[in-house]
């Protein structure tokens, strides 16, 4: 409690200071900027396919994203960002800081992709680019273009008009392990920040703020060590490491009946052993325990760890584990959001071409796409034409549970909000092949350029409009961390998971360099790969000819 009474009293002592650095403009100024860093963003369209379209043929796993942070941070760089590698010590991460003082706001999206999901753009079935290899099945090739196009478009007004202030990209590194973000909050990188917009691809534009109902999560790799020996000629001198796996996924899993609905948990056998006629001497698995709070992910953890005992005294084996990631259930800002969805609802969706929606309807019936999809939009009948709603808290005792993302540990040091942009078909099953097919074509193209818009628009309020900031910090303080406080769960020594997707890279980058896209050679990855744009599967005569 101490420390945040402290927190808030050197807030009301910066936020007047805040307020008298930002430049104040009257409403028809602000109106008229926005209308330009809409028509600025409208003619970096062939940029912001480029880039879209480059970083999906990059196709890289978390924490090996060489290429792409190579990509985006020399563009940043050319553009007068000043760049910091290597943040948190994981390679792949960076910081790039444009202008000076106050307010700082930062702009984030994730950048990793999903193993096994190659695919080629605009073909609506399943069709990979190379078997067995990552690709963008999660739309993370998209957000990053965002943030570029609208900063890019701002700093040329923010130059001109001489608006004070400090913008900072940086990228979710690793974000499908939910493996970077608390690190980058407990080593410092947001303790100076006033505000954070995150971007993540979606079938519309929109946001919200509150309780989104998700979950929470801690990933863990439990290891056990025993002892080798021969499987046939003498088993009993041996101490099976992957008995003691078995008997600990037996355990959680008999443990299940006896949880709240809420939690998610799951588990891969990374490591069971060499071959069937030796013992294996040590094997892994790999868990994520996800719950609605804190304590009861805690709670899952000490359960994990209790169980992996367990079955190491049952198997006479050492066990050990290692955090991997973590992420807090999310809690987005309120008055940011507000800001955020006036300029969604001046911005709108992109108008979609018949081949878009052609695409859009192949795919659905593809999957069999669900009628309705996240709260309750059309989710079969083609892409988004009207705009979702600001969507409003969830009540804890309302949710099942679901997924985790670990902009929430950002979300609950600074205000932060997440806009999600129309990239992709509504109706997907999410970490799947078939969420990378529209993710290089124009459906991808026209919702990133409508996202950026969005967020230019809402950076210029965050830059002009000091009573959005001053408001945002009394909701951060008042109403979301009133009862709350955040608590890592992470340690102070845990380290990134760095070596993490490092041999499945090494296996594919080779083949995948000779698919990276050449915009000086193609005017689009669609080109580059020779597709027609949609490429659907042909309808199936119902006649009997002869």
């Amino acid at each position: 409690m101490k420390k945040h009474r402290f927190k808030w009293l050197a807030v009301l002592v910066i936020l007047p200071a805040l307020a008298s650095a930002q430049t104040k403009l009257t409403p028809a100024k602000i109106d008229a900027l926005k209308t330009e860093l809409a028509k600025d963003i409208d003619g970096r369209k062939k940029f912001t396919q480029e880039m879209v379209d480059m970083i999906f043929s990059f196709g890289e796993l978390g924490f090996q994203e060489v290429e792409t942070s190579k990509y985006l941070t020399d563009i940043l760089q050319k553009n007068g960002f000043k760049i910091e590698q290597g943040i948190s010590g994981i390679p792949t991460a960076w910081t790039a800081k444009w202008g000076s003082g106050k307010p700082v706001i930062a702009v984030g999206s994730d950048i990793d992709c999903i193993p096994k999901a190659s695919q080629k753009p605009g073909v609506a079935y399943h069709d990979p680019i190379i078997e067995g290899a990552p690709g963008h099945g999660e739309g993370h090739n998209s957000g990053q273009p965002l943030n570029v196009t609208a900063v890019l478009a701002l700093k040329k007004i923010m130059e001109r008009e001489k608006i004070p202030g400090t913008i900072m990209l940086w990228p979710g590194v690793a974000e499908e392990q939910l493996a970077t973000k608390a690190y980058f909050v407990r080593d410092g990188y947001f303790k100076d920040v006033d505000a954070c917009i995150f971007t993540h691809v979606s079938s519309n534009l929109g946001t919200s703020y509150g309780d989104g109902g998700g979950n929470g999560m801690i990933s863990v790799r439990f290891d056990f060590e025993g002892q080798a020996s021969h499987a046939g000629g003498a088993p009993w001198r041996g101490k099976s490491a992957l008995d003691a796996v078995e008997l600990m996924n037996i355990g959680w899993n008999y443990h299940r009946e006896h949880m709240e609905t809420t939690q998610r948990s799951h588990y891969v056998i990374t490591d069971g052993g060499d071959q069937p006629n030796v013992v294996p001497s040590k094997a892994s698995v790999w868990y994520y325990f996800r719950e609605r709070s804190y304590p009861k992910i805690t709670q899952m953890y000490k359960d994990g760890i209790r169980i992996a005992e367990a079955a190491a005294k049952m198997t006479e084996t050492k066990m050990s584990y290692e955090v991997l990631g973590s992420a807090w259930p999310g809690h987005m800002n309120q008055p940011i959001a507000e800001a955020m969805y006036e300029n969604i609802k001046s911005v709108g969706l992109p108008q979609w071409s018949e081949a878009d929606q052609k695409l859009a309807r192949a795919l659905q019936k593809e999957v069999q796409s669900p009628a309705t999809g996240f709260g309750g939009e059309r989710a079969n009948d083609g892409l988004s034409t009207s705009l979702s709603q600001l969507r409003k808290p969830m009540a804890t005792a309302s949710s099942g549970g679901g997924g985790s993302d670990d902009i929430a540990d950002i979300s609950w040091n600074l205000p932060t909000i997440v806009l999600g942009y129309p990239a992709n078909i509504p109706g997907l099953p999410g970490h799947h092949w078939a969420n990378a097919i529209a993710m290089a074509t124009p459906i991808a193209h026209k919702g990133v350029t409508a996202g950026a818009k969005a967020e230019a628009m809402t950076l210029l309020d965050l830059f002009v409009k000091p009573e959005i900031l001053t408001s945002a910090w009394k909701y951060f303080n008042e109403v979301q961390t009133k009862d709350t406080k955040y608590t890592a769960l992470i340690s102070k020594t845990d380290k990134p998971a760095v070596h993490l997707n490092k041999r499945i890279m090494e296996e594919f980058r080779p083949e995948m360099k000779k698919y990276y896209y050449d915009p000086a050679k193609y005017a689009s990855y669609l080109e580059q790969l020779g597709i027609q744009y949609p490429t659907i599967r042909e309808e199936k005569s119902s006649g009997t000819g002869k």
